[in-house]
């Protein structure tokens, strides 16, 4: 890919580069690169395909569905009075988001199978990354769910189970939610074990709509145990 000065059309010594290539570091506007990416991407990619429209509608239905439904029990406390329970209430969402979340799965499998593979990509290197990337985020959503509990997981604060206090072990320790980026980290390394340009792609809808759940988590979330903390100083 040439520059904007078309400099590509010039051959150009190493000694001639030296260590200020391209300018430098400082004039490489990210913005671009990255959307250089998403297009090279779309370039191997049918986003038409049915199979990637079905994987790209359960990726950014899931987490609208789950942040949904645990706002609407939230204000209504509906679901606890019909299951007679709040434990019974999250267990059964937490039911439905599993099998959502075996339907995202599958889809995206199916999106990846549909479409080309990425050559450049097929090579024992990239299965190595992606088998490390898929260690790494198994680890991630598993250390995450034993340290928040069943009902920490899937989203017992809404339902009124409510921690003592903020989780802070590992891997809390070290990275900011990490059960989401664990799941994103899942995507990639099977996208690049599978050397698919349509799993990349769909692991960015991923990370996205991830990144955008939180907006509206966090500061909901924060909320809840912010009102926790008034009512106990009210009581003593």
């Amino acid at each position: 890919m040439k520059g904007s000065g078309d400099q590509g059309s010039e051959p150009t010594s190493s000694s001639v580069a030296g260590t200020d290539c391209c300018g430098g570091l400082g004039n490489i506007d990210f913005r671009q690169a990255d959307f250089c990416v998403m297009t090279w991407l779309l370039g191997h990619v049918d986003p038409l395909d049915p199979s990637f429209v079905a994987a790209a509608l359960t990726i950014t239905f899931n987490p609208l569905y789950w942040n949904v439904v645990a706002r609407w029990e939230h204000k209504t406390r509906k679901l606890s009075r019909a299951f007679g329970s709040p434990y019974l209430a999250c267990y059964f969402l937490s039911i439905t988001i599993l099998l959502l979340n075996i339907l995202r799965s599958h889809c995206f499998m199916q999106a990846m199978m549909s479409q080309p593979k990425m050559e450049s990509l097929d090579t024992p290197a990239a299965r190595c990354l992606g088998l490390a990337l898929l260690g790494v985020g198994v680890v991630l959503v598993l250390s995450s769910f034993f340290a928040l509990g069943f009902t920490g997981t899937f989203l017992g604060d809404y339902f009124g189970i409510l921690k003592e206090a903020r989780v802070t072990v590992f891997p809390f320790s070290v990275l900011d939610n990490p059960m989401y980026w664990g799941s994103t980290a899942n995507y990639l390394g099977w996208a690049v074990l599978h050397a698919s340009p349509t799993g990349l792609l769909l692991t960015v809808l991923v990370a996205l709509t991830y990144m955008v759940a939180l907006l509206y988590e966090e500061p909901f979330t924060a909320e809840i145990y912010r009102q926790k903390a008034s009512g106990a100083r009210r009581r003593s």
